[in-house]
């Protein structure tokens, strides 16, 4: 296997280390890319002789439980008409606390990437208006009762808000902690949600969504916590009010106020 020899330094996954399952399901590898990804996990873009395919490998037990849940989400929504990832291989390395993924590859970029090099400003909108309606399609998709927590989503996630604060590093506080308990928004009726709906997770091509990626928070929650994260300011993508006001075009009603916003977006998610 000497063409494999040029992965052996610097870069985030080497061939030799790729758990024999997947080697085998990808028959021979080709070629890794590595685009530009968050510190959650390393991705690489595999070229084999069946296929193109997005590997994953997640490191430590917070990230690899979020892998095993994005997994478990993935295989629970094959059946939807959401425009999804299929899974290909999951492959668990307890003795390293380690795990891979892959799964199907999709042509295309972030809306991040897409919005920042648009400069038509009709054509902006006509994308975050297509962000916008496809988590419409998500909100709308009936939740599989595997998918399903025993406890109220917003109770579970303060709960987990708490232990994340004990036992990683996040941007919460035990202040903040301590207010989002206090000053929990009305309840509202819930749904499946993404749990983290950003610019970065959904992949366009062609001016279309092709893809929603990172559901390791897929669940029946609030929907509004999807909403908070969508808009998200983004410098060259989304800024400007006329922007959050095509997004909600897309998604056809807007249920989420200015306090409600900041609970989830300046509060709970600063502990994710």
């Amino acid at each position: 296997m000497k063409e494999n020899k040029r992965w052996l330094f610097m870069l985030p996954i080497n061939i030799d280390e790729i758990p024999n399952e997947i080697i085998d399901y990808l028959d021979s590898v080709i070629d890794i890319k590595f685009p530009r990804q968050g510190h959650t996990s390393d991705v690489g873009i595999v070229d084999s002789s069946n296929g193109r395919f997005v590997l994953k490998r997640t490191k430590g037990e917070q990230y690899c439980s979020w892998l095993s849940n994005e997994v478990g989400a993935l295989k629970y929504l094959n059946n939807t008409l959401l425009p999804i990832p299929k899974v290909y291989r999951f492959v668990e390395q307890t003795e390293k606390i380690q795990s891979w993924a892959l799964l199907e590859f999709f042509e295309g970029e972030t809306l991040r990437q897409a919005l920042t090099k648009e400069k038509n400003r009709n054509r902006k909108h006509e994308m975050i208006f297509s962000f916008g309606a496809v988590l419409a399609q998500i909100h709308s998709t009936s939740c599989p009762k595997d998918l399903i927590w025993d406890s109220i989503w917003l109770e579970e996630m303060l709960r987990r808000a708490e232990y994340n604060l004990k036992h990683y590093s996040v941007d919460g506080t035990s202040v903040l902690l301590e207010e989002l308990k206090t000053n929990k928004p009305l309840p509202i009726e819930n749904t499946l949600i993404h749990g983290d709906f950003t610019i970065d997770n959904v992949i366009f091509h062609d001016g279309k969504v092709k893809c929603v990626i990172d559901w390791s928070g897929g669940t029946f929650g609030d929907p509004r916590y999807d909403l908070s994260l969508a808009i998200r300011p983004k410098p060259n993508a989304i800024e400007t009010n006329s922007d959050i006001n095509s997004f909600f075009e897309g998604y056809g009603k807007k249920i989420l106020d200015e306090r409600e916003y900041k609970y989830f977006e300046d509060g709970l998610y600063a502990f994710f």
